[in-house]
């Protein structure tokens, strides 16, 4: 077999992307913390925040509706202060996680939502309140129709 041309070779970004996300699996707690900061050190910042965020919806919906969460969230807000995408992710979670949980929430805060967690919500949560707001007032009308399908299928 011939060598691979230029165009064939995978950039190096998307092997570090790969490994990135590798260790951040692999990380213990006490590891975890550390292997962030230097993901998020890389000089590709686009590259680093997407394999952190998938790393923390990977851990978030591991650990949103344990009791060790709010301490793991906490320590993870320290850590992506001042990464937007990163911090909003974070606090969405912590609202689906208060949502899955019965715990208190906003409509507001949930109206304000990306369409990415108002799509989780209505397709994978059964809080009625939650389902009702979003079949009335989602963004968009995959998120209402979904609610309405999760809201009517609980009233039967």
């Amino acid at each position: 077999m011939g060598r691979m041309s230029p165009v064939d070779e995978e950039p190096p970004e998307h092997a570090r992307y790969a490994g990135h996300r590798q260790a951040l699996a692999r990380a213990t707690d006490v590891e975890e913390g550390a292997l962030i900061g230097e993901v998020l050190g890389d000089p590709d910042k686009v590259m680093a925040e997407a394999a952190v965020a998938g790393h923390l919806d990977d851990r978030a919906a591991a650990l949103h509706l344990l009791p060790s969460y709010p301490a793991w969230a906490e320590k993870v807000a320290g850590l992506v202060e001042g990464r937007p995408f990163l911090a909003l992710r974070l606090g969405e979670w912590t609202l689906f996680r208060a949502i899955s949980l019965g715990a208190p929430w906003r409509a507001e805060e949930l109206l304000a939502a990306t369409d990415w967690l108002q799509r989780k919500v209505s397709e994978s949560v059964t809080a009625p309140e939650a389902l009702a707001v979003l079949a009335e007032h989602g963004r968009t009308r995959r998120i209402r129709n979904a609610a309405a399908l999760q809201l009517s299928s609980r009233r039967r």
